[in-house]
């Protein structure tokens, strides 16, 4: 019977393998449609606990860098401002963005909120969440997270915050790993470069990003990710392909003017 056991699991994680949007092997255990049910209580109850903004031009220009971006992969997302000070955006399953309106102020010109959402986007389209979520159910054999999300001060719905990957905004701090970080950047890159947005500004994005944060602690979008040394040097080796694509773009017509 014991042997039995550990073949189903066995063959249940065969199965559960499944390629990222980068080339990268996952253990993918959850259905879409779960994480997206976890992904659309999350920001529902983001949507209740925090202030929105109805800044007319924050929420035109991240409306229309948002749509620009997400043309690129399909399906309909909801786009939310969030009144709050902290240099921070997020994009959960479920199609949901929400931008922090210090983000708004930090970046210097469209194309650098465009690597902002398009990184954010990049983590929902290679399914970190379900990677983080499925490692979480391999280890611990069962979770009953759905339930818990309209709760996000309680130890289960902590968890579920923190696997979204939203989980500072209740005080947890469960950040991305630094391999789910670079894997993002590359899609934002090419996202950004398809829906007509110069991707060199992606770099500009993330010396403003340091230059900003500096000697003010972990910041949420930054945690964990590769120095900015290395992410640098990694952007650069990617950024021919990504021309190509944005190049690909322009002769499209695709010139997004958001801000």
């Amino acid at each position: 019977m014991l042997r039995l056991f550990y073949i189903f699991i066995f063959t249940a994680l065969i199965s559960a393998c499944t390629t990222s949007p980068t080339g990268r092997s996952q253990l993918i255990m959850m259905p879409d449609n779960q994480i997206n049910q976890m992904g659309l209580q999350a920001f529902d109850t983001l949507k209740s606990d925090k202030k929105i903004s109805y800044n007319p031009q924050y929420n035109q220009a991240s409306q229309c860098i948002a749509q620009a971006i997400v043309g690129e992969v399909g399906g309909s997302w909801e786009v939310v401002v969030f009144e709050d000070e902290s240099p921070n955006a997020f994009a959960l399953p479920g199609n949901k963005i929400g931008v922090h309106t210090g983000m708004l102020r930090l970046v210097q010109n469209q194309e650098q909120l465009a690597a902002v959402i398009g990184h954010e986007v990049g983590h929902v389209l290679a399914k970190h969440s379900n990677e983080r979520a499925s490692q979480e159910l391999a280890v611990k054999g069962g979770m009953n997270i759905l339930g818990a999300m309209t709760m996000p001060t309680s130890a289960l719905g902590q968890l579920g915050f923190g696997l979204l990957g939203v989980g500072a905004e209740y005080g947890v701090l469960k950040p991305w790993g630094r391999t789910q970080e670079s894997e993002a950047d590359m899609i934002s890159v090419d996202l950004m470069a398809k829906a007509g947005f110069d991707p060199h500004h992606s770099i500009g994005l993330w010396q403003r990003m340091e230059q900003a944060t500096q000697g003010k602690g972990n910041v949420e979008f930054l945690s964990t990710h590769p120095s900015h040394a290395t992410r640098i040097q990694d952007l650069e080796q990617h950024m021919p392909q990504a021309m190509s694509l944005f190049q690909q773009a322009q002769a499209m017509g695709k010139q997004p003017h958001c801000i």
